[in-house]
């Protein structure tokens, strides 16, 4: 367990710093979705999909 918060606490630093410098580039993305799949994994995954549920449901209620 602690191995892989390890790898996904370092593929989050490695994506902020692709995002922050360079821009998001196809290596990049690569990166950027083996964190997305390791995050995925841990503890937090129920949480963090329960959020995305919220964020969509807030952004679906709202009529122009």
């Amino acid at each position: 367990m602690i191995l892989s918060i390890s790898g996904v606490v370092l593929l989050g630093i490695i994506c902020f710093l692709f995002f922050k410098k360079d821009g998001l580039k196809a290596s990049h993305a690569l990166v950027c979705a083996l964190f997305g799949f390791y995050l995925a994994g841990t503890a937090i995954a129920p949480s963090i999909t329960a959020g995305g549920q919220s964020l969509a449901s807030l952004l679906g209620g709202i009529k122009f």
